[in-house]
């Protein structure tokens, strides 16, 4: 199979270099289809290579070397493919075509436009590239079979140990905590008892975390022995075969009973819940990686029975396997102590006490290098039993984990398991991490755009890549490959971030081998850079191996690191465009101040990111000639201040990032921008006064209707007319979700207008009106956005009345901010004053779960209604008419009064919103009337003490002992600590406690772990630093 691929790739090569010998006419036409064709047999190559890495069939040495030869050819064949890609692309952008016809022209066929001037040479140009192309495929062909390489063998198999419950508990250290937790459910603390049938529990984490370990500690536990009448463990692990699973169950219940192998599925279930019908048992599935909810249905049905309080307990690698399972809780297994890795480590290094002593200070050294992975310990302790001079520790301990043969045979396994079970597009995803330095913080966007500027994401109908390279992000996330999750809380808890854990990130640059380096530029180069891919590069002034690097022609990825202040950046990055002619993916972060013109030799880059420490204040014209970029992120807003004008010419730009506040404003943008219509995102956008003609004006937005995510609109200040807010016709805009609209100067008339002629995008989440200078805000263009979840109104301070918002359906967030203006608030700002709008049964703000007002320093008024419950109408002669049922903020669980000094107090149906938990009073200089009104033990203090969590002037008056954000503890004073008691009993989940405090005249901060100590586990009573002695000072409270 693969020679058939190979001779018929070479054929077709032929066929090229052949019709190019042959004369002018044919070249003009045969090249094109020939490159079609080549891209085709590309696919082929690439499949080659991913079955020759599941087969794992590459044993010896010359397998391995071809193999890598015929990776270097997929490249060179993938930028021959580019460059000829890229060449058409270019003859078909003239500097006066727009791109919206280019990429018309795009979607038509591979027959050539005869007229184009760059067709004969280009076609030369290729003809010679696969001409050395086919003679260097036809060598490797020769070497395949001169040394009897074969890839149909049969593929190996990752040896996949069986599990049992047997287990050595004097051996398992620092899984205390995580066993308690995982006994309290399984005996039924918590109410499920006496509810369920049986229900699951899931233990999830990386393979060699422990998840095994645990649930033998478990399944082993007196306690457990005596509450189950049966106990069972099954090894499920992969590929899932139910009959097999079904036949281990029933034999473990009843070890006599024989079967057939021919039993058919249906006996089997059946002989499961026969056996069951009457036992409380305890089910362990130890190493599940099925996803399929299908085959986990018929076990689901077998496995109920009439008493109460079974248990399964799950073992896995994926979040998506305890979803699926339907996991009441999920137990997360994170990293040991460097402690505890230590304890495994030493008791099977050591066989003895004078050992120990010798060589203690070396194996702590050790131990910190299993980053807190039991079987990391329990491996690396068992290489060094043998080994006793300090020298082989040593040289141990200066050695790269994966260089170590029996730390590989020991450590791989698992984690290829986990490989090999994702599909080869997600294994490239997968290998790429090793480009960034261990403890990186990945930002979950900028990864998926990396991963697509690689071509590592297959496309797939109706399917946005983007779509597609964050399903890769999700699945590797939910396999463990990630850790410590980063989360937007505003939006249902996406991860935004993540690291990688050390030793997985090992594994990753093991499996990429010699295609990624890190580089630290201080140090001398010990290695071959010429098969480089992707160069991570630390740039000094001492640098020793800008020459060797310059030999990495190929590479794909190269991120610039440096904090040197007068390097000659410049030059360098002259040198690096001249020899990285492949790069994909550029990233600096350093401090260069001019982007050279040579940029334009990049022609296939995708990804360009400019950090916050570059000082780079305008692209050159030079860079708009990369017509393959898919993403430009631009972070350092402080210096950069323009785009240049040939913006048009990136036609297959897809994102345009600006990430700095800095950005808002100081940024001119071309109008080239509006006919980049494949924009996905484009984060800001700044509008142009009339005066400045080749600036974007907000009428150049009309035809960017796949952007995505926000929207930052600067300058509306600037739209001169009603047409022009018209022509950008942001409704069409059906894919964004968050839109900010700013507004600087004072142009009431013309803003009035302006906004009301503005049509929202129909699936708008959330809005930011900013500096709007308008006196009102229609109603009926507020009720437009039904979709609205955050809004947010900020310095519009000629409003003289808030806006009718009552009635918008989804709003879950309101913050108004410094309407200076705004007197009194009443009906109209729940959308009821007018009596033929109200219905015998409403509903006002359903959804609103919080309500700030900032800085309203001339609000007086808060107006109340006739009752939260029933209001009755009244006709012309007096007699009362079908009484109206309201209700007012029925899910309002957070309200925020700050600086508004003059409002005397607030209504009874906010005060008796039924889910309301936070009240926040507070002015900006003394105290505000609200504060006085209602004082804690004053005459209106009833009227909020059932509120369980009071601060008035930044001090809590009252609070549900304390304030618990996400895994962090936060108190907040401005007064004196006089008062401990809310501090004295916190949960044992904190990571870290962080406290301010005054003394002489100087803020000192403390953020510590090693201050907050557990005193014992039964008490669940933290030890907590006293904050007006000394910091050393641990005080234990009981009470």
């Amino acid at each position: 199979m693969a020679d058939t691929l190979l001779i018929d790739l070479f054929k077709q090569l032929g066929s090229i270099a052949f019709q190019l010998a042959k004369q002018e006419i044919n070249l003009l036409v045969g090249v094109d289809e020939e490159v079609q064709k080549l891209q085709d047999r590309l696919g082929f190559i690439k499949a080659m290579l991913d079955d020759a890495e599941e087969r794992h069939a590459v044993k010896q040495r010359t397998e391995k070397l071809w193999l890598e030869k015929l990776q270097n050819q997929y490249y060179e064949m993938d930028d021959i493919l580019d460059t000829w890609s890229t060449a058409r692309i270019r003859a078909e952008i003239p500097a006066n075509t727009s791109a919206l016809a280019v990429v018309k022209k795009k979607v038509c066929s591979f027959v050539p436009s005869p007229s184009c001037c760059f067709n004969l040479p280009m076609r030369h140009d290729v003809g010679h590239m696969i001409r050395e192309l086919n003679e260097k495929l036809d060598k490797i062909f020769q070497d395949k079979a001169t040394h009897g390489i074969d890839f149909d063998r049969q593929p190996d198999v990752v040896e996949r140990p069986t599990t049992t419950s047997f287990v050595d508990v004097s051996q398992i250290v620092g899984r205390d905590i995580n066993r308690d937790d995982l006994l309290k459910n399984l005996l039924g603390v918590g109410g499920q008892e006496e509810t369920n049938s049986y229900f699951v529990i899931s233990l999830v984490g990386l393979g060699g975390i422990g998840k095994t370990t645990l649930a033998q500690l478990a399944y082993n536990h007196p306690t457990v022995k005596a509450h189950f009448q049966k106990r069972i463990w099954i090894c499920v692990s992969d590929p899932f075969d139910e009959c097999n699973v079904a036949k281990a169950i029933i034999n473990e219940v009843d070890p006599k009973h024989g079967l057939p192998d021919d039993t058919k599925w249906e006996t089997l279930l059946r002989k499961i819940q026969d056996l069951i019908k009457d036992m409380k048992y305890f089910l362990v599935l130890d190493d599940v990686w099925i996803e399929d909810s299908q085959k986990w249905e018929p076990f689901k049905v077998a496995l109920k029975n009439d008493v109460h309080g079974s248990r399964i307990l799950v073992t896995t690698r994926k979040q998506k396997v305890a979803e699926m399972m339907e996991s009441a809780p999920t137990i997360i297994l994170k990293e040991l102590s460097e402690e505890d890795c230590w304890l495994i480590f030493s008791k099977i290094a050591f066989s003895n006490d004078e050992q120990l002593e010798y060589l203690e200070d070396l194996g702590r050294k050790l131990a910190i290098k299993c980053k807190g992975l039991p079987l990391a310990a329990k491996t690396l302790g068992s290489l060094m039993q043998n080994k006793r001079s300090r020298e082989q520790w040593n040289n141990i301990l200066d050695s790269r984990m994966w260089e170590l043969e029996d730390i590989e045979k020991g450590l791989l396994a698992p984690l290829l398991l986990s490989y090999y079970e994702l599909p080869s597009t997600m294994r490239r995803c997968f290998s790429y991490c090793a480009v960034f330095p261990k403890d990186y913080l990945f930002s979950r966007d900028q990864l998926v755009l990396q991963w697509m500027a690689q071509g590592y994401i297959e496309s797939k109908a109706n399917m946005e890549l983007e779509v597609i390279a964050e399903e890769y992000f999700e699945k590797l996330a939910m396999r463990s490959f990630f850790q410590d999750f980063e989360k937007d809380i505003n939006n249902d808890d996406k991860i935004i971030g993540c690291k990688m854990h050390d030793i997985v990130h090992d594994f990753a640059q093991f499996m990429i081998k010699n295609e990624s380096f890190e580089i630290d530029g201080d140090k001398k180069l010990e290695i071959d850079c010429q098969s480089a891919r992707h160069l991570h590069l630390k740039i000094s002034k001492e640098m020793q191996c800008l020459e060797s690097i310059d030999r990495a022609k190929n590479l794909r990825t190269l991120y610039l690191l440096s904090h040197e202040m007068d390097y000659e950046f410049e030059m360098l990055l002259l040198n690096s465009f001249q020899h990285f002619r492949c790069l994909r993916t550029l990233i600096l972060d350093c401090q260069i101040v001019k982007l050279p013109d040579a940029v334009e030799n990049l022609i296939h880059l995708r990804y360009f990111h400019m950090s916050q420490n570059v000082k780079i204040e305008e692209l050159p014209e030079t860079f708009c000639n990369l017509c393959n970029l898919q993403t430009l992120n631009i972070e350092n807003g402080h210096y950069f201040k323009k785009l240049p004008q040939g913006m048009s010419k990136l036609i297959n730009l897809r994102h345009l990032i600006f990430r700095d506040y800095f950005s808002r404003h100081n940024v001119v943008f071309p109008k080239g921008i509006g006919k980049l219509i494949g924009l996905r995102t484009l984060s800001i956008f700044n509008i142009s006064d009339k005066d400045h003609r080749e600036g974007c004006k907000l009428g150049d937005l009309k035809n960017l209707n796949q952007l995505r995510g926000t929207l930052i609109i600067n300058g509306m200040e600037n739209v001169v007319n009603v047409d022009e807010a018209q022509n950008a016709q942001l409704k069409d805009k059906i894919h964004l979700r968050e839109l900010e609209l700013s507004f600087v100067g004072s142009r009431m008339e013309n803003d009035v207008k302006v906004l009301n002629a503005l049509e929202l995008p129909p699936n708008l989440q959330y809005l930011l009106i900013r500096g709007y200078t308008g006196n009102t805000i229609y109603p009926n263009w507020m009720m437009s956005c039904t979709a609205l979840k955050v809004l947010r109104l900020r310095y519009c301070f000629n409003l003289e009345h808030l806006p009718s918002l009552g009635r918008l359906p989804f709003l879950e967030v309101l913050e108004i901010t410094q309407l200076y203006k705004v007197k009194k608030v009443g009906d109209e700002f729940l959308g009821i004053e007018d009596s033929k709008n109200k219905k015998d049964y409403d509903i006002i703000f359903p959804y609103l779960k919080s309500l700030q007002f900032r800085g309203m320093n001339r609000w007086e008024e808060w107006i109340g209604v006739g009752g939260t419950g029933e209001e009755e109408e009244e006709n012309d002669n007096g007699i009362v008419t079908n009484p109206i049922i309201i209700k007012i903020l029925p899910r309002l669980q957070s309200l925020s009064i700050l600086g508004c000094n003059k409002l005397k107090s607030l209504p009874d149906y906010v005060l008796t919103a039924p889910l309301l938990k936070e009240l926040e009073i507070s002015s900006r200089n003394g105290s505000s009337l609200l504060e006085e009104h209602y004082q804690r033990d004053g005459e209106n203090w009833h009227k909020i003490s059932h509120i369980s969590n009071i601060k008035l002037g930044h001090v809590y008056v009252q609070r549900d002992d304390i304030h618990i954000i996400g895994s962090s503890c936060y108190y907040h004073s401005h007064s004196t600590f006089s008062d401990h008691s809310s501090l004295t009993k916190m949960m044992l989940g904190l990571a870290w406690l962080s406290v301010w405090w005054m003394n002489e005249w100087k803020w000192t901060m403390m953020r510590v772990r090693t201050f907050v100590k557990q005193t014992d586990n039964k008490s669940k009573v933290l030890k907590w630093t006293r904050f007006l002695k000394t910091t050393e000072e641990l005080v234990d409270d009981r009470n």
